[in-house]
């Protein structure tokens, strides 16, 4: 940052109808620009009445105002808030007088970036700001929570110093040759090393299930037409949201429900039933029914109660990737007067005997989806984190094993200092302290303007 940023301005509320409107200001002219539109202003951190004034003296609006002089203020730069009424109108005036006094309009998230690049929070707390703004679950919201009080960066830091402890030894025996092996044996920096990647290899799995609580899955309903898909998807959904017709081949395009499976986003979606046919327009359908299974997390195989696996389904399940799991259902047991019943198996998916029309057995199904969530820790242990956190955490773990396998293999000082200067940098990417400008870009103007 310059020693004299632009003074910066923007409505911090959403668009629409409500009570209050908050336009923010912050940088070096935010005070003077404070007092011009609300005459004087109150003492630091009180709130206080004003009326906000236009070029002339006019009212624009009436409504509180706060200063929070630098350095004690969300960005580390003096900060004016004004709280009027919600008017889009209104807001927009006072947002044109303080552009008119000096400031400019700020861009997506750069109030949170300049309480990056003023060390008021580190880019793990920044990038929390925003997973708590966009949480779509109340354990989405306390892990944003947690992360935003700085618990994941506590432990990226406390791992990054065991690792830097262990450095400085690595490094000593690459200035004292013959004495490598007791340096780096004798008080125990091997055996530290691989305590850093136990506990590396603790983060990474909280960061994993963090990001299954943040991005959700995807899970797809095929099978034959007629066997229940639209019918399961209404009944997990709670509500009509397909179509559902005696007639095959109701269903030709990708319908869509957002649920939420033990705080977990889920989006399911329903699709053609897979069949030979000549109808250009239902053979599009099961072309997007197979690239949706292909990209999916999960996918529901339905087929009905006394029907065995077809070559298509066969096919489907053998083409599904190692990264996602497949789940057998077996609907319409009313017909058959059979009773729910989850089946499992070694080296084949689990199949579930239910009926979508009377919800028996449908709580046998959301069970098994919250197996495949594989969230097996509370979601009070797990951090909300994001790919490019996966991302840095794999590299580090990666250039840590490799450097301790190079050592024992080769005794290779030079090498496995290597890695572990690159394992420090790739840490240090997750709190920002190596970071590019393009990636801070890329992560601010994901932000929403005002925050």
């Amino acid at each position: 940052m310059a020693a004299q940023p632009d003074t910066i301005v923007a409505i911090a509320t959403p668009a629409g109808r409500g009570g209050i409107g908050v336009v923010r200001i912050s940088g070096p002219a935010a005070m003077a620009i404070g007092t011009a539109l609300a005459h004087r202003l109150p003492p630091p951190r009180m709130a206080g009445h004003r009326l906000f004034l236009d070029d002339d003296g006019g009212t624009i609006d009436e409504g509180l105002v706060l200063y929070f002089p630098a350095p004690k203020s969300y960005t580390g730069e003096d900060v004016i808030e004004l709280h009027g009424h919600s008017s889009r109108i209104t807001l927009n005036r006072l947002v044109d007088r303080a552009i008119r006094l000096g400031a400019r309009l700020a861009r997506p998230g750069e109030f949170t970036e300049r309480a990056f690049h003023n060390g008021k929070i580190d880019l793990l707390q920044a990038e929390a700001v925003a997973d708590l703004v966009d949480s779509v679950s109340v354990q989405a919201a306390r892990s944003a929570i947690r992360s935003l009080e700085g618990e994941f960066s506590k432990k990226i830091r406390s791992l990054l110093e065991k690792l830097i402890e262990a450095r400085v030894y690595v490094e000593g025996a690459l200035d004292f040759p013959d004495e490598d092996t007791e340096m780096l044996t004798g008080p125990g920096v091997l055996s530290r090393l691989n305590d850093c990647l136990a506990v590396l290899d603790d983060i990474l799995a909280r960061a994993r299930q963090g990001a299954v609580l943040r991005e959700g899955v995807s899970a797809v309903i095929t099978g034959r037409p007629n066997v229940g898909k639209s019918t399961l998807l209404n009944r997990l959904a709670g509500r009509e949201a397909a179509i559902v017709t005696a007639s095959p081949g109701t269903t030709r395009d990708l319908v869509g429900e957002h649920l939420l499976i033990d705080g977990v986003p889920v989006h399911l979606l329903d699709t053609a039933g897979l069949r030979r046919t000549g109808n250009e327009a239902e053979l599009e359908g099961i072309r997007r029914a197979r690239n949706a299974a292909a990209q999916a997390d999960i996918v529901i195989v339905m087929i009905e109660y006394g029907q065995s696996l077809g070559a298509m389904e066969r096919r489907l399940i053998a083409e599904i990737g190692s990264g996602t799991q497949a789940i057998v259902v077996h609907n319409k047991t009313d017909l058959a007067g059979v009773s729910p019943a989850l089946r499992t198996g070694q080296g084949r998916p689990p199949e579930i005997l239910l009926s979508a029309k009377t919800g028996e057995g449908v709580e046998l199904l959301e069970r098994q989806l919250r197996n495949c969530l594989g969230m097996s820790m509370a979601h009070e242990d797990v951090f909300l984190a994001r790919q490019r956190h996966l991302d840095a955490l794999g590299r580090a773990r990666s250039l840590l094993e490799n450097g301790l396998n190079r050592y024992a293999e080769q005794k290779a000082v030079e090498l496995l200092a290597d890695d572990l200067r690159l394992a420090q940098q790739a840490l240090g990417e997750i709190t920002g302290e190596f970071v590019s400008d393009d990636l801070l870009g890329e992560i601010f103007s994901r932000f929403c303007i005002g925050k």
